[in-house]
């Protein structure tokens, strides 16, 4: 047995069975399902497990946040479901059935640009890096910058500028490949198109509109003509261009003899939609592009621009639920390309910023539950740091309050930041290192936008909290559940772990503990907690997570499994909160006897948590619920001592 093998035969149950699975995969923290009917799903007690960060429904899959472990949770799950595991993109190909063409439309996009984000990302950090070198007057009274006092840091300018003009001049060769490796096609006729678009023989994108019409060079095939413009920087041309070239690719495959198809097929595919891109397609793609990069424009810098950042500023969280955020990256990109600079990029790493400041509330609200700050601490660095998933879906979401908070201090950055015209150079950077993004003359303006990113959330967050009793629920919590010792779980004599007749549990194996030989048959619990296991099929043990980090395991009798549950009843479930004292498991004595087994009641702690100066008492009788077996204290002290 895995060691989530219980937690993954649960999730299976929760997720609807076996037969509700149509695919299933994982990526680096999350475990992603296509289900055939997503309303089976219990998101409730699936939310509630305890190795369960949080869930959310997007493209069509139902993901369930695991975290680290999540690989060593996908294969003991897959053992207990008795499926296999598929590749994501067949995951993504079966979820295509649970979504709109919206969605479909807005998922290609997301695929195209999740290749090319960590290249964006480097490119951005490095203008950034440029920015405070060569374009802030810091130096001889503000006259001059670090470029110009100092050759070294003049010639590091202009050696990083080989990778930034990389990124972003030549971003239609990545398009053209991510495109064709999405769609499965020969990816160098993809990279081969994408240098034709970007070519230096052509004007380059950012010389046209300085350039008079007379000067534009152009082919001149005689009877007409076509002007030679480049397309650096160009997000749709690039798009179009690529679905060209995929699409006449299949379709000469489909038609040319297999022993003609190795010069037949990329020969007309390559030359034809090069010359549809450069004929037909790059001037409409420009023009499209150019046209929405105008209204979205027009929003951020017209007459009702305070209104636009305070929608887009409260939106922009939700539209990442809905996946719907990934269509900026394109549209940033025009925005860069059209104005030599985007005032969108700006307001999308304030969002994160907001609602890293709710879950940063939320961890202030919780600070003394560490179940909680297990999921709140990463989410909130993650989100300061541009990736706002786990803050969202992990903590934001699953209460609200922190969501909406979030959405409401994003909406006021969003408006200081259109209001100062607050521009970046730069995509990818996102959260608080997206400041190095940002135009060296803005970089004030954006510093306020935090301010209020970071201040207004986490005051508003922890005003809601607090009325709702989440950290005076909290401080109750810790004064009444924080022990510093073990209850007698079942009436008897106690006896050390070493007299148990079992070579896993006698030698430490599993942690230390002790045994009880006992005089009932009820098993109570032996300190405050949540029920962490239980074994659904023999019914014989349960696991309890104390809130001091210290895991318990009670097992009754040795080798009691092979009883398949005879003689066992619980009456606890997975997930519920307990008290010392609380009856957790009824056991007949007589009918353990009966099969040969020993009844004697185990205790071992595989985890101590935050705890010192273990002591563990054997070698009396012991009452259930009152004779003290084991004492300790907690690491740093607690609100009892």
């Amino acid at each position: 047995m895995g060691k989530y093998s219980q937690d993954a035969k649960e999730l299976l149950r929760l997720v609807g069975g076996k037969s509700n699975i149509a695919a299933v995969t994982h990526c680096v923290t999350r475990m992603r399902f296509v289900l055939n009917d997503p309303g089976k799903a219990d998101v409730k007690n699936i939310e509630s497990m305890k190795t369960v960060k949080g869930t959310f429904t997007q493209a069509g899959q139902f993901q369930v946040i695991i975290g680290n472990a999540v690989s060593e949770f996908y294969k003991d799950f897959t053992e207990e479901a008795g499926i296999e595991g598929v590749s994501k993109d067949s995951v993504k190909q079966a979820a295509k059935k649970n979504q709109n063409l919206l969605q479909r439309g807005v998922a290609v996009v997301a695929e195209i640009f999740a290749p090319l984000i960590p290249a964006i990302i480097v490119g951005g950090l490095i203008l950034g890096f440029r920015n405070c070198i060569d374009s802030m007057y810091i130096f001889e009274n503000g006259t001059k910058t670090l470029c110009d006092i100092s050759q070294f840091w003049k010639g590091i300018d202009s050696f990083l500028w080989l990778i930034g003009e990389a990124v972003f001049h030549m971003l239609p060769v990545g398009i053209c490949w991510s495109v064709t490796k999405k769609m499965g096609t020969t990816q160098m006729l993809g990279i081969v198109l994408g240098l034709t678009l970007v070519s230096g023989q052509l004007l380059n994108a950012y010389s046209v509109a300085s350039t008079a019409a007379a000067d534009i060079p152009f082919w001149d095939f005689g009877f007409f003509k076509v002007d030679m413009i480049g397309y650096q920087a160009q997000v749709l041309p690039a798009i179009l261009a690529a679905l060209t070239l995929v699409y006449l690719e299949r379709f000469f495959r489909k038609i040319t003899p297999q022993v003609v198809s190795m010069i037949v097929v990329p020969f007309f595919s390559l030359v034809l939609s090069v010359i549809a891109a450069h004929f037909i397609l790059g001037p409409i793609g420009w023009k499209i592009g150019s046209a929405i990069s105008s209204v979205v424009y027009a929003g951020i810098t017209g007459s009702f621009k305070v209104v636009f950042g305070a929608v887009f500023g409260f939106v922009y969280a939700p539209l990442v639920i809905t996946g719907l955020h990934h269509m900026t990256n394109a549209i940033d990109l025009q925005l860069i390309a059209d104005y030599k600079g985007t005032m969108l990029w700006p307001m999308i790493a304030l969002s994160n910023i907001a609602q890293g400041s709710a879950v940063l509330a939320m961890c202030f609200l919780q600070r003394k539950k560490a179940d909680a700050q297990e999921v709140n601490v990463p989410a909130c660095v993650s989100c300061y740091l541009g990736v706002t998933e786990p803050a969202i879906f992990g903590v934001n979401l699953k209460y609200a309050f922190p969501f909406v908070c979030g959405m409401i201090g994003s909406s006021v950055a969003a408006v200081i930041s259109v209001a100062t015209k607050t521009a970046a150079n730069a995509i990818g950077v996102g959260g608080i290192p997206g400041i190095l993004s940002i135009k060296p003359a803005s970089m004030l303006s954006f510093a306020a936008g935090m301010a209020a990113a970071v201040v207004i959330p986490f005051i508003l967050t922890l005003i809601v909290g607090k009325k709702k009793g989440i950290g005076a629920e909290q401080e109750e919590e810790t004064k009444t559940e924080v022990e510093t010792d073990l209850k007698a779980y079942v009436s008897g004599k106690v006896i050390p772990l070493k007299d148990v007749k079992d070579g896993v549990f006698s030698e430490g194996v599993m942690g230390e503990g002790l045994a009880v030989l006992p005089d009932e048959g009820t098993v109570y619990a032996p300190a405050s907690g949540t029920i962490s296991v239980v074994m659904e099929e023999s019914k014989h043990a349960c696991g309890i997570s104390l809130e001091n980090g210290m895991e318990l395991l009670l097992h009754i009798g040795i080798d009691t499994v092979a009883m398949g549950g005879a003689g066992f009843e619980y009456r606890i479930t997975q997930g519920q909160k307990v008290k010392a004292g609380d009856p957790l498991i009824k056991f007949d004595r007589e009918k353990i006897k009966k099969a040969g087994y020993s009844d004697a009641v185990i205790c071992v702690m595989p985890e101590q948590g935050n705890t010192e100066n273990l002591k563990i008492y054997t070698g009396m009788q012991a009452k259930a619920g009152e004779t003290v077996v084991v004492s300790f204290d907690h690491k740093g002290g607690t609100d009892n001592d």
